[in-house]
Order: C-alpha cells, then sequence, then structure tokens
C-alpha cells in the first residue's frame, strides 16, 4: 500500500513539474515573441496607410482616435507640402464577419472619395469571404469601391438595396466589410475639424515610402 501510495505521489510530482515547466516556457515565449509581433503588426498598418492615401507630404504621428461608440479605432490624416489637407486612412472594423473581426483601412481624398482600401486582418473563409482583400477593388460589374463618395453612393451589397456586388457566396463577409467602409467615413467626416496634436514626419511625397508615419 505504501508503495502504491508513492507512485501515485511520484506521479503527482511529476505532472506538476512537467505543468510549471510549460508554464514557464509558454511564458518565456511570449515575452520574447510579443515585440516583434506588435512591431510587426505596426509595419503592416504604416504599409496600409501609404497604400490607400492620395499623394501627400506627411502625415500625422499621433492619430486621432475616435470615441463615439463605434467601431472605430484611428483616423490618420495627410497633408501637402504647404500643409493643407489632402486626405486620411481611416482604420475601422467590424466584428460581424462570418467568422469573426475585419479589420480594415480606408483611404479618402478631402472630398470623401475613396481612393483605396487595405485589409489588416480578417479570418474569413478562403475562396470566399477572404476575397474581400481584392474583390471591392475589381473593376469587373459593381464590385469596386474606388473612386466612389462615400457620402453620396450607397456602399451596401445590392441584396440589400445598394449600388455594390458583394463576394459570390459570401453575403455576410460582404456586408461586414462594407460597414467598416462606410463606418470609416463616418469617422473621416467627425473628424474633419479636429485639430491635429500630432508631430508631423515628412516622407517621399512620390514614393510615400518610410520607416514612420
Amino acid at each position: 500500500m505504501k508503495k502504491v501510495k508513492s507512485s501515485i505521489l511520484n506521479i503527482v510530482l511529476v505532472l506538476a513539474g512537467i505543468s510549471a515547466f510549460a508554464g514557464v516556457t509558454l511564458a518565456s515565449v511570449y515575452t520574447l515573441t510579443k515585440d516583434t509581433i506588435k512591431d510587426s503588426q505596426t509595419s503592416k498598418i504604416e504599409e496600409a496607410v501609404r497604400a490607400v492615401l492620395p499623394p501627400y507630404d506627411h502625415v500625422s504621428l499621433k492619430p486621432i482616435e475616435l470615441k463615439n461608440g463605434v467601431e472605430t479605432t484611428n483616423v490618420y490624416k495627410a497633408y501637402d507640402k504647404n500643409n493643407a489637407m489632402v486626405g486620411a486612412a481611416v482604420e475601422s472594423t467590424s466584428n460581424n464577419g462570418y467568422r469573426g473581426t475585419i479589420d480594415i483601412i480606408v483611404g479618402f481624398n478631402t472630398k470623401g472619395v475613396i481612393m483605396n482600401y487595405a485589409v489588416i486582418e480578417q479570418n474569413e473563409t478562403p475562396g470566399l469571404g477572404a476575397q474581400m482583400e481584392s474583390w471591392f477593388k475589381t473593376n469587373i460589374a459593381h464590385q469596386d469601391i474606388q473612386g466612389k463618395n462615400a457620402g453620396t453612393s450607397n456602399l451596401n451589397v445590392s441584396k440589400d438595396g445598394g449600388e455594390i456586388d458583394g463576394i459570390t457566396g459570401a453575403t455576410i463577409s460582404s456586408r461586414a466589410f462594407l460597414f467598416a467602409v462606410r463606418n470609416a467615413y463616418f469617422a473621416f467626416t467627425s473628424n474633419l475639424d479636429v485639430q491635429d496634436q500630432g508631430t508631423k514626419v515628412k516622407v517621399d511625397s512620390t514614393q510615400q515610402k518610410s520607416s514612420h508615419l
């Protein structure tokens, strides 16, 4: 009986040791990788901001945060050499995708015309909803949202009476994506008269390549 109890105790001690080791290992891996993951995400957002904006000279280093109860995070304003605003890149999120969150950045000129967009994060079905990466910038039928004035266009899927052809077989994903676009426009118009508080950073206005916003 004593031998059995001793064996059980040994097993418990071994399992406890394995659990402790696993916990320490996971914590160490997280500590080592969290900064890399954060830097990668920041770099992806910076690249997207440059990609969706019209030609500019500099952008606000500190984005304006919108807190009106909508699912939008940041507005990045862009300016020319005379410090006149030429547009803005808006990060916008929808939590209603087929598989959860869809995070995008939409670029507008000063009149609210959509210049371009980039998908930062999405987990939609490959071959269906995941096509949003390029679907809404493809000049076929009524797919393309580029060049549309978000203030005057009906940016809903055609199934809902809108003027945009949603992704075939992925209406839920399409609705979520277009919600994020409309939400981005709301953030854009809400911040037109808000004074920037951030430092301006010079970039190449032709190539628009820089390691900083």
